[in-house]
């Protein structure tokens, strides 16, 4: 099917169908993150809870160990047997790992046993998600028309955060409306996790009946030994390292204000779980819809303002904020400054699947916007909650703000060094 013949309603049903599935990979994912802090201590011996979030926070970044892997697995099916069929089969990857979870015994139950299952679910977890975001990042961007791709690839970003909104949506209903605090410690916390496996259902359901790609169907012609291949990719070198210096900064700034902020809440800020939860909750939301927003944006100024003013912002900012939010004794306080930190961060979330499918051609576009980003989120954005409780810990907490501001200058560099990739999309290339 040509793009000609793609009406507007089904490329935008196409889109929702991609984003859809990505929710609910990422809502598994994230599940995990809302709910450490009620079952880190089922999986580990008793211990203060500092101690206990490190463990966890230590086999989520394992888990982002994976991604690399899935990166290149899912990457190289996409590019060879068709984003469609890559994405479906991560999604039943994710649910099984899901799964795994709610059903493990706890420590005390079945001892070493418990946290070497729950190490192997995320291992699982994470070569999923390594693979779900290069695929749904170039389905997305290849489904768009030229002139709306910033705009319907900032989707990607709505349904990740959109994932994180209903596991603390779900753990707000649990906290408020249904369980105790000792039920939710006590066998509360799986609940999510067999929604989570249950969701995938539905996930499956809308990416078997999705198009694939024009993009994709045109590499039909090209050679089965250029597609998906990693020596391939290696013909890109600046394309590759173009991936890691603008993922490198936002990727770290994205899971310190989104997945680890719930903790520093709770564990610096000193607001309750139910306060914190809140909190995350109602900025999340709101940095959602702000994605198509500055998609939208990018579309008429281009994407290189905007991770501009994200590189600068960030790099002047993230100190005073953090330190700022640390100190603050008022739930209204610590919301507006996540929400300040929010508004910078989406000159990075709300276009970086665009630009960097916009970096490769179509035979290893999924490879190449998945593998080099999975390596460096697993190094920087599966490594912050752990890197930010150690600092925390050993009590130079300021440190990892420092860290933080570092990385994002290090993207600002390559910020300023590349061209827009809205004026030289090899997208216009399919």
């Amino acid at each position: 099917m040509d793009s000609a013949s793609i009406t507007t309603g089904q490329r935008i049903k196409a889109i929702i169908g991609g984003s859809i599935g990505n929710l609910v990979e990422w809502y598994d994912w994230y599940a995990y993150a809302a709910f450490a802090i009620y079952f880190s201590h089922s999986f580990f011996p008793d211990s203060d809870l500092n101690a206990q979030l490190m463990n966890t926070a230590g086999i989520f970044a394992v888990g982002f160990l994976m991604r690399p892997i899935g990166g290149w697995m899912f990457g190289s099916i996409a590019d060879k047997i068709g984003r469609k069929k890559a994405m479906t089969l991560s999604v039943l990857l994710m649910s099984f790992g899901s799964l795994l979870i709610a059903l493990t015994p706890t420590y005390q139950s079945i001892g070493i046993l418990a946290p070497l299952l729950l190490l192997l679910a995320r291992l699982l977890q994470g070569l999923s998600v390594g693979g779900e975001y290069g695929v749904s990042a170039t389905y997305l961007s290849e489904m768009a028309t030229q002139d709306r791709r910033g705009f319907y690839s900032s989707f990607q970003y709505v349904t990740l955060i959109g994932g994180q909104l209903i596991a603390l949506g779900i753990q707000l209903i649990l906290q408020k409306l249904l369980l105790t605090e000792a039920q939710l410690e006590e066998w509360g916390w799986r609940i999510p996790f067999v929604i989570g496996a249950m969701l995938s259902i539905i996930a499956l359901y809308l990416r078997a009946n999705l198009h694939e790609t024009e993009a994709f169907e045109n590499t039909k012609e090209v050679s089965e030994k250029k597609k998906g291949t990693v020596k391939e990719l290696m013909k890109h070198p600046k394309a590759l390292l173009t991936v890691v210096g603008l993922t490198l900064g936002g990727t770290l700034a994205f899971y310190t204000y989104t997945t680890y902020m719930q903790k520093f809440l709770v564990n610096t800020v000193h607001l309750t779980k139910e306060e914190s939860t809140l909190v995350s909750f109602v900025s999340l939301f709101i940095f959602a819809c702000l994605q198509p927003v500055f998609g939208g944006l990018s579309d008429k100024i281009g994407r290189r303002p905007l991770l501009l003013g994200f590189g600068i912002l960030g790099t002047l900012c993230t100190v005073p904020l953090l330190t700022a939010l640390s100190t603050t004794t008022s739930i209204w306080g610590a919301f507006f400054l996540i929400m300040a930190a929010l508004i910078i961060v989406s000159g990075y979330t709300s276009i970086n699947a665009v630009v960097k499918a916009e970096l490769f051609p179509s035979e290893i576009r999924a490879l190449g916007v998945g593998l080099p980003y999975a390596i460096t989120v697993a190094v920087f954005g599966g490594t912050a909650e752990y890197l930010a409780l150690w600092f925390k810990k050993i009590g130079s907490e300021e440190y990892f703000y420092w860290y933080i501001t570092g990385c994002i200058l290090f993207s600002l560099v390559v910020y300023t060094g590349m061209k827009d990739t809205k004026k030289t999309s090899t997208l216009d290339k399919d």
